[in-house]
């Protein structure tokens, strides 16, 4: 007896299944080559290698804030405070950098004390995606070869791409990069949104968006590139260093354990689109700076617009020239937003490690 004839559009799914296995196997293939040499490129610590193969949670941080955010020591001071707040937690810091032609997972207190003494002499690269590469290659370079410098601290966009490389589930940072003012003549906008809406591993926590920037504007290119923007217990969009912007994110979350829930929903679909966590600045901070910051702010713009700063340029003189005008008050506003930020960060990494043990 002839077995029963397939139908058509039946014999066509198999085909399809069929292809998309091979499919498949080829990509596994291809990632494990892609891992191997990604090894001869990237040094990850014994402390994070460790955590991340034994489900302890880790939490990536970035290296600009050291080099370019704040003074020496002050800055040193704050990323190791930083650290010390997710040890605290139960996980594991991974601070990212550029160093002695190698991409750093997990930094040592010599390389953050490196990292902000070279900084504070101009001797660091900030690093996006496009410049790792360049970062990397300077290394071979002989000392006499002047003007391409070889310690790179990573920026928002940088850290994320390589925390999601490393699959590390949470990224922590004082606030994301975005549209600036009067874009639509510039064109300057962040890599970091770009970033964001391909980050399918790695979540972001931060304070919002720098409210040096057009919120509204970058607002609408996030939910255009399918990045899930989540105010963590507030229904408002923080901007830095106020805690209402004026804006809504798409969606809140009131605990730690719910936006543990809705990382797995979206991992659970494989969506690969980015989520944003926005954390309000603590209460206090707004209440004793928030108005004077941003007095302050809109004065710095002025000044950057007047003498023509653009590009790369624009944040880091924005950011100092806040700290002038406001007599230092910004700086412990910032310390202050990150080192919460961290908390929640920790928060949210063990909330998704206890979902994953249920598994």
């Amino acid at each position: 007896m002839s077995p029963p004839a397939v139908e058509p559009a039946v014999a066509a799914a198999r085909r399809r299944i069929s292809s998309l296995n091979l499919h498949l196997c080829s990509s596994s293939s291809l990632s494990s080559t892609s891992s191997s040499s990604l090894s001869t490129r990237i040094f990850v610590s014994d402390k994070v290698q460790t955590a991340l193969k034994n489900n302890i949670p880790v939490v990536a941080l970035e290296s600009t804030i050291i080099s370019h955010g704040m003074s020496y020591p002050e800055n040193c001071k704050c990323a190791m405070e930083v650290e010390d707040i997710i040890s605290s937690k139960g996980c594991v810091p991974a601070t990212i950098a550029i160093i002695d032609g190698y991409v750093k997972v997990g930094l040592t207190r010599k390389e953050i004390d490196k990292l902000g003494k070279e900084g504070a002499r101009g001797d660091v690269q900030k690093v996006s995606r496009r410049d790792i590469a360049p970062i990397l290659a300077n290394a071979s370079l002989s000392e006499s070869s002047l003007g391409r410098l070889k310690l790179g601290a990573t920026t928002v966009s940088a850290t994320l791409l390589i925390a999601d490389m490393m699959k590390i589930p949470v990224f922590v940072t004082g606030g994301i990069g975005g549209v600036h003012r009067n874009a639509e003549t510039t064109f300057d906008i962040s890599s970091d949104l770009i970033e964001l809406s391909r980050a399918k591993n790695t979540v972001v926590v931060c304070a919002g968006v720098k409210s040096i920037l057009d919120i509204g504007k970058t607002l609408e290119v996030l939910e255009t590139l399918g990045v899930t923007t989540v105010g963590y217990k507030t229904t408002a969009f923080p901007a830095f260093f106020t805690r209402d912007s004026g804006f809504k994110p798409s969606t809140f979350v009131n605990s730690a354990e719910e936006a543990a829930n809705l990382i797995d929903a979206r991992n659970a679909l494989r969506l690969n689109s980015g989520v944003l966590f926005a954390v309000p600045v603590p209460e206090q901070y707004e209440k004793a700076t928030g108005a004077e910051i941003e007095r302050c702010t809109t004065q710095a713009i002025r000044e950057a617009k007047r003498r023509r700063i653009s590009g790369r340029d624009v944040t880091p003189f924005l950011l100092k020239r806040i700290v002038e005008l406001s007599k230092g008050k910004s700086l412990s506003t910032n310390i202050a937003l990150v080192k919460n930020n961290a908390e929640v960060g920790a928060d949210i990494a063990i909330a998704l490690k206890d979902i994953r043990g249920e598994e």
